[in-house]
């Protein structure tokens, strides 16, 4: 078989004879044959991951490795409402992650599902329809309006063929097609036009063509062997969290030898030792991570729901949060995927239109005092609807278009201008019609003029195509004239201004068509004769707009040190018009395929930064840039929403596809999907994703900072040669209840007010940044003092009093633990920043309040209650105690101030958008 690549260049014959076929079809004998020989047009299953593998892969996590051996140890303990708790927490973080995983394994399956289920192909010379899997190269198949394309077909016959290929192309209309051979090898996949692609589906018009790849052949195939070999990136939360446990894992061994064998040293029981080793080893383990990471997650993905957004992999939330560059696609992402009117020029003058999209909302910006130049413009809209096929109707309360997009624009000019398709129809009923082909580039229709207003058996003709072919045909043009239109002769100074005219409005990227009309037309003659001496009434610009939402969010973005660009498989004009508009492409390049097939890799690494736009792309392209991205360190999104984004949707660390518009292909290889596909959804996710991130952040350096304080206390006493200042049920209280509601209550903590206005988050920082590692070091080191101290000090004075020894370290333990549990709690609310202060919203997160305010409740009940008093070994401490506990307690909140306005000045904070001070420098 011959390059794939070089079907458009060769001739049908040499087609025919290569795969030895003819107007009559294959045999059924021969196709038969080649179906044994070729095998089924269908993509092969990718290699399915068992839900078991899947299952068995969420225990290989070493943080729920650790969790389950505390489980097991607190069992040991006879802490069966820690064993609970953890076991519940354990089984929770895999239930959810296995279901997850799970989900992200069925990108193929979606790919199958888009394929063509029937074919009508022709075979011993009868047209038959056939599944499509049994197409075999060679075969000729029939093409209609509607029908999804079954293989890859070399077209030999072709009229008023158009295909929609915007699923894997890009192109935002319908692609003419045409029979004859291209001669240029090196033809984008979207410039084939005499080549019809499996998967893709036909607008309207008729043609045939011989198969001449089917299955991972075609160019739908191809897609699909890159998305099954592009692999997906750890997310940097996993990554972080995966050092978190390796740490945690050595702080634990490091803590059990320590205190174990110190106290076996000093003549302790060894029994009695271990047990305070393994509830201290417990403590340094923060049972409730797994936990507090999925409830931060889900309550952004809850949250992100509600602002159009969905999430298939909780931990791609965060990464979004990282984002610092956005691949977008421009058609039906970045625009609305709608054509729409944007200017008519009618007798030297410019008149613009207002809306977008089908809605006919909008207006003509034609002055108040220029009546003539409003019915010149009204007349040219009017004979424009006249011509077409398209009509919208409304639907649950939004408009459809049925028909071509281009025809659509016209209809919605004309409503906008107060003529509705059906009321023009019904005054003036088309009778004949000389239809569109890519060779006449121009339609005709024929009319009863004046029927709606019984003004007899008038015939009007009106014709919409391309600038050049409708002025061939007219001999006079519309001008303004004093009070209302009128007809003049076109000389060559007036063709002349038309034709640059039309110049103008194509360099703006607007699609040009030439509007005329002959207002009688001979009944008797052929209507052929009704294209020649016609009357020109205006030219009509129109382009696939950009959403309004989107503007918005880029300048959003840019605000975030968000780096938006546009790579898409359109026409370079088009994405560079567009991108202008967006102000995405300010002083950067516009770089096309052809021009990245020249590039190797460290050219486009070395350019990446400059490129604004991409255009004429194919799915290759896409996946070299987001990986030359990747590799100078971003965090990349790409956004999509056809078969062509999948593979670099894939290999982004987060892609982001279209509900509405998008492929099932594109959802499924996606990460996150737009339910409105608006662009400006993704800002949201952005602050989601940061804040999640941020309340993580908050979580480690309140949880870490107070077992730093537990491990310094027990440490420092066993190194001091003094009592053990806690028993282990009440190393595992503290533990609990640190670990519990208060730290849940951080993970849903509001996001600080400046969130959006910070630069991207460096991935390879990590959680532990400076900032973050004074605090959690100073509270604990202060922690450790304070209750070292109190201990000590209590130990003291109940000696001097000569009271009991075991009641006087009794009530040492109890001054110690409740001193512990306060310090945390202050430490909860500091810990709400790293870097503002305490008094700054010192109450903002109403579920911190609560959680706090139970937990010095179960604290009270613990100290006074017999029962609990005698479980826990505490004192009923009298009033005088409390406040001393309390101002020992309260001292961590000066200090940890004192901290952070250290670290203010001595660790500045980012600058605000260094990306966005880098974009404002490039252009105004």
């Amino acid at each position: 078989m011959p390059d794939p690549q070089s079907w458009h260049t060769r001739s049908i014959e040499d087609i025919s004879t290569e795969l030895a076929t003819g107007a009559r079809g294959l045999s059924a004998a021969e196709a038969a044959t080649r179906l044994d020989k070729q095998g089924y047009n269908e993509l092969p299953r990718a290699d399915v991951i068992s839900p078991w593998k899947i299952l068995a892969e969420q225990f290989q996590n070493l943080l729920i490795i650790i969790l389950l051996i505390a489980v097991s140890l607190s069992a040991l303990l006879g802490e069966v409402l820690e064993s609970a708790v953890i076991a519940i927490i354990v089984l929770f973080a895999i239930v959810l992650g296995f279901v997850q995983e799970y989900r992200a394994e069925r990108a193929m399956e979606a790919l199958r599902k888009m394929a063509a289920p029937n074919a009508k192909v022709i075979r011993d010379g009868h047209e038959q329809s056939i599944p499509a899997r049994e197409v075999v190269p060679g075969d000729l198949v029939l093409l209609a309006a509607g029908d999804r394309i079954p293989a890859d077909l070399r077209l030999t016959d072709a009229v008023n063929l158009h295909v929609n290929e915007a699923a894997l192309t890009g192109e935002s209309v319908p692609v003419d097609k045409r029979r004859d051979r291209l001669p240029d090898p090196g033809l984008a996949v979207g410039d084939r036009v005499n080549l019809a692609y499996s998967g893709t589906d036909v607008a309207y018009g008729r043609g045939r063509g011989i198969v001449v790849e089917t299955g991972l052949g075609t160019e739908f195939g191809r897609v699909t062997g890159m998305l099954a070999g592009v692999e997906q990136l750890r997310t940097p939360l996993q990554q972080n969290l995966d050092k978190v446990g390796r740490v945690l894992a050595i702080a634990a061994g490091v803590v059990v030898a320590l205190i174990a064998g110190l106290g076996v040293l000093r003549g302790e029981p060894i029994l009695e030792m271990l047990i305070f080793g393994v509830a201290l080893a417990v403590a340094v383990v923060p049972e409730a991570l797994p936990a507090v990471v999925t409830i931060s997650l889900a309550i952004g993905v809850q949250r992100m729901v509600k602002r159009h957004a969905l999430v298939r992999r909780l931990p791609t939330v965060e990464t979004l949060g990282s984002t610092s560059v956005i691949c977008s696609d421009k058609t039906g992402t970045l625009t609305r995927d709608e054509m729409t009117v944007r200017a008519i020029w009618t007798d030297g003058q410019v008149t613009g239109v207002t809306g977008s999209g089908y809605a006919p909302e909008g207006k003509l910006e034609v002055p108040d005092d220029a009546p003539a130049r409003r019915e010149l413009v009204q007349r040219t809209l009017y004979a424009a609807a006249l011509s077409c096929d398209a009509h919208l109707e409304r639907e649950r309360g939004a408009w459809q278009l049925y028909g071509d997009p281009t025809e659509g624009a016209l209809v919605v000019a004309a409503a906008k201008a107060g003529m509705t398709k059906s009321a023009l129809e019904e005054r003036e009923p088309r009778y004949d019609e000389i239809p569109f082909s890519s060779e006449r580039k121009r339609m005709t229709t024929l009319h009863r003029a004046g029927v709606g207003d019984g003004a007899g058996n008038a015939r009007v003709a009106y014709a919409k195509g391309a600038a050049e072919v409708i002025l061939a045909g007219c001999d006079r043009r519309l001008v303004a004239g004093d009070g209302e239109p009128r007809e003049v002769p076109l000389d060559h100074a007036a063709r002349a201004r038309i034709e640059q005219a039309a110049t103008g409005l194509a360099q703006q990227a607007l699609r040009v068509l030439a509007v005329a009309t002959k207002p009688r037309v001979d009944p008797g003659a052929e209507k052929r004769d009704a294209e020649h001496d016609m009357v020109f009434l205006g030219l009509v610009g129109m382009i696939d707009p950009p959403r309004e939402e989107a503007r918005a969010a880029i300048a959003d973005c840019e605000h975030a040190g968000i780096r938006p660009i546009m790579i898409t498989g359109d026409h370079p004009d088009t994405a560079a018009a567009i991108a202008r508009e967006l102000r995405i492409l300010r002083v950067g390049r516009v770089v096309i395929g052809r021009e990245l097939d020249a590039m190797s890799d460290d050219e486009l690494l070395a350019a990446i930064e400059d490129i604004e736009v991409y255009a004429r792309v194919s799915p290759e392209h896409k996946l070299r840039v987001v990986k030359a991205w990747q590799r100078r360190g971003h965090i990349c999104a790409m956004t999509g929403d056809g078969v062509n984004d999948a593979p670099a949707l894939k290999r982004a660390d987060i892609g982001v596809a279209m509900g509405i518009t998008g492929t099932d292909v594109s959802r499924e290889a996606a990460d996150m999907t737009l339910t409105d596909d608006n662009f400006a959804s993704i800002v949201g996710a952005v602050e989601e994703g940061r804040g999640i991130f941020s309340n993580i952040k908050k979580y480690l350096m309140y949880l870490l900072s107070s077992n730093i304080g537990e491990i310094g206390l027990m440490a420092a006493a066993t190194l001091a040669g003094l009592p053990l200042p806690l028993s282990a049920v009440q190393i595992l209280y503290v533990n609990l209840a640190t670990d519990g509601l208060p730290a849940l209550a951080l993970a849903v903590d509001p996001p600080d007010e400046d969130l959006m206005q910070r630069a991207p988050r460096d991935p390879k920082v990590g959680i532990f940044t400076p900032q973050v590692v004074w605090l959690m070091v100073v509270g604990g080191i202060w922690s450790t003092i304070v209750n070292v101290s109190l201990f000590v000090y209590e130990l003291n004075s109940g000696q001097a009093l000569g009271l009991d020894p075991d009641q006087t370290l009794m009530h040492a333990m109890t001054m110690t633990f409740i001193s512990l549990v306060l310090i945390q709690f202050f430490k909860a609310y500091n810990f709400r920043s790293e870097r503002e202060s305490i008094l700054r919203r010192p109450f903002a997160n109403k579920w911190l309040n609560i959680a706090i305010l139970w937990e010095l409740m179960l604290l009270a009940l613990i100290v006074y209650v017999p029962v609990l008093a005698d479980a826990f070994g505490t004192y009923a401490l009298p009033p005088s105690d409390w406040l001393l506990v309390l101002a020992a307690a309260f001292t961590i909140v000066p200090v940890l101030e004192l901290t952070k306005w250290l670290v203010r000045r001595l660790v500045p904070l980012e600058p605000v958008g260094d990306l966005h001070a880098q974009v404002q420098s490039r252009g105004p």
